[in-house]
């Protein structure tokens, strides 16, 4: 009797787990595409498929059994807000392909009872001139690809690295863990705050 009492107890959990990941999801989803009109029937299908790519990286420890390492940099901007704490796939970076429930990079913010929360994706692919990566402060003198286009977004750039030994480079951030007021495909989210 007892072992199916306990095998009922496990069962009724994982369909509450089960049930309480899919009301995640939902919301998850009502809630960005609440917030952008950007988005033709094509995007939303995009983004429903990064959603459930990434909701798995809620968990931090996800993140760095998939090869992401974290950063303890939080960028901000004054006036615009912040991108948060970047976690970069090197693998996924070091490429030229752009695939919607790959992101090279996942952004957090501090949680409010300790550890990190996920807010947003981010793509990035490096500029590439003359064939190879341009790492140069100078903007390069020839760009053998086009800005890539996701989401029916064009990335922002050609920009220059933002740290020492960054290459120049395309990007898009999509946040879809937070809401943004400037927007789902704004660079930085007045609601992400770096700690002082």
């Amino acid at each position: 009797m007892k072992n199916y009492q306990i095998s009922n107890f496990i069962m009724r959990r994982g369909l509450a787990a089960a049930a309480l990941a899919l009301i995640v999801n939902f919301f998850s989803v009502s809630a960005v595409f609440a917030q952008t009109n950007e988005c033709d029937a094509e995007c939303h299908q995009q983004l429903k498929e990064v959603i459930a790519a990434t909701a798995k990286y809620h968990r931090e420890s996800e993140a760095f059994a998939d090869g992401f390492w974290g950063s303890d940099h939080c960028r901000t901007a004054p006036g615009l807000g912040s991108m948060g704490f970047h976690y970069l796939n090197l693998a996924r970076a070091s490429n030229l392909e752009v695939k919607a429930s790959e992101p090279e990079l996942l952004l957090y913010e501090d949680a409010p009872s300790g550890g990190r929360r996920l807010v947003a994706v981010e793509y990035f692919v490096p500029v590439i001139s003359n064939g190879a990566p341009w790492f140069e402060q100078s903007a390069p003198p020839v760009i053998d690809y086009p800005a890539p286009v996701l989401f029916g977004q064009t990335f922002n750039g050609p920009m220059p690295g933002h740290e020492p030994g960054d290459p120049w480079h395309y990007d898009l951030h999509v946040w879809l863990w937070k809401h943004n007021p400037s927007g789902l495909f704004a660079p930085y989210n007045p609601m992400v705050q770096c700690a002082e």
